[in-house]
């Protein structure tokens, strides 16, 4: 069992300890070491084929460094583009622009590399970036214990707002669709991401869409991935419409995963579930209202409040009693797991669109350049959380 005041780092950080220092539990000095080695591997294979380049020096690990400051900088100054710094317009930045000069900037992006040539037994779409993701991913596991309720969603990474409102329709169509998502479970009482799962929307590989057609089984595959190291520890996984089924449900029990989430007749899979309760009584009914139906653990919940909602849970008992308060409204009956879910999604929903802001917005055409940059703006994310629970941050903001 979780114990509700156990959640947090797992290691205590020196009152002194930098900004950076949180940054590199999850990107340490090793893995910037093969960016530079695998960047030189690319460039000089690169080289080889397609021609001498004279401007072209080795990277070392202190330019690379910088040259993630420059890219993590757009995540403050949302700018369209990061030459931009040393531009002499609204964006530029005279204090950063002269650690390295645009050229060689240039130069280190287009050799960029995490993973420079494939290897024989590769099938994965993501090669290039696994390494890092995995690294990421231990980083994430051994700096934290997260607490026992997690939200299982994707995160808001689409474009920034404002560039959207501001641009063309042509610069919008020329703007190529995400060919992947991005699907995370995270922490409701600190919004610390624990699991990052990325699918490739295309791609003939076993996980590829071409094999799974049904939406459903592409979400029950994404929720147990994102589950494979949660069981036995007696989580609460809080879920939307697209993943909430009563077999996967069933089925994350026996791992003593709890689940409670939001059903919806469109985007749910409904199969085994009683369809007297997926259709909405002819009666008319009053805020607050709900029927219940139960088989074992699981009860399937149908509650009104100016529309009728249904929730499927084995993490909470469907008499115990919770309340909603509304503003305007004041407080309407509902049981606890409605509570519970409204509560820690909320939280989620504010947490995000507080750090969607945050993330960096250089958007590279390569699939795998995308994911490794959202990777590092949650990287950052976490570090930052990190960061505001030690006693690094009463000692220096």
């Amino acid at each position: 069992m979780v114990h509700p005041d156990s959640c947090g780092p797992t290691r205590k950080m020196s009152p002194t300890a930098s900004v950076m220092d949180f940054f590199q539990l999850f990107v340490p000095d090793n893995v910037l070491k093969n960016m530079v080695v695998q960047t030189n591997m690319y460039a000089k294979k690169y080289q080889e084929r397609f021609g001498s380049d004279d401007a072209w020096v080795d990277v070392t690990l202190t330019e690379m460094k910088a040259f993630l400051g420059y890219m993590i900088s757009t995540s403050i100054h949302h700018c369209e583009s990061v030459l931009s710094i040393w531009s002499s317009g609204f964006y530029s930045n005279k204090s950063i622009a002269l650690i390295m000069t645009q050229t060689r900037f240039e130069k280190i992006l287009k050799y960029f590399h995490i993973v420079a040539f494939r290897s024989s037994q590769t099938t994965h779409g993501l090669y290039k970036i696994q390494p890092f993701l995995d690294s990421l991913q231990n980083g994430f596991d051994s700096t934290f214990r997260p607490s026992q309720t997690q939200v299982l969603h994707e995160p808001l990474i689409d474009e920034d707002p404002i560039f959207i409102a501001t641009c063309t329709e042509r610069e919008l169509r020329k703007r190529k669709k995400r060919k992947f998502s991005l699907w995370v479970r995270q922490c409701s009482s600190t919004g610390f991401i624990c699991q990052i799962y990325v699918h490739l929307k295309e791609g003939s590989g076993a996980d590829g869409l071409d094999a799974l057609k049904n939406k459903p089984q592409l979400h029950s595959m994404v929720a147990k991935s994102l589950c494979q190291n949660a069981s036995g520890k007696n989580y609460i996984i809080f879920t939307g419409p697209s993943i909430t089924s009563l077999n996967l449900f069933e089925e994350f029990e026996k791992q003593e995963i709890y689940c409670c989430g939001l059903l919806s007749s469109r985007k749910s899979d409904c199969t085994g579930l009683p369809p007297s309760m997926l259709n909405n009584p002819d009666a008319p009914q009053s805020r607050g209202q709900y029927r219940i139906k139960m088989k074992g653990n699981m009860s399937l919940i149908c509650w009104y409040n100016k529309g009728h909602f249904r929730f499927l849970t084995n993490a909470y008992s469907p008499v115990q009693q919770g309340v909603i308060i509304k503003r305007k409204s004041g407080e309407i009956p509902c049981p606890l797991a409605v509570e519970a879910f409204a509560a820690h999604l909320s939280y989620i929903c504010r947490y995000d669109d507080k750090y969607s802001k945050y993330f960096i917005s250089h958007k590279p055409n390569k699939t795998w350049q995308q994911v490794f940059w959202f990777a590092v703006s949650i990287a950052i994310n976490n570090a930052y959380i990190l960061y505001k629970m030690s006693d690094a941050y009463h000692v220096t903001r």
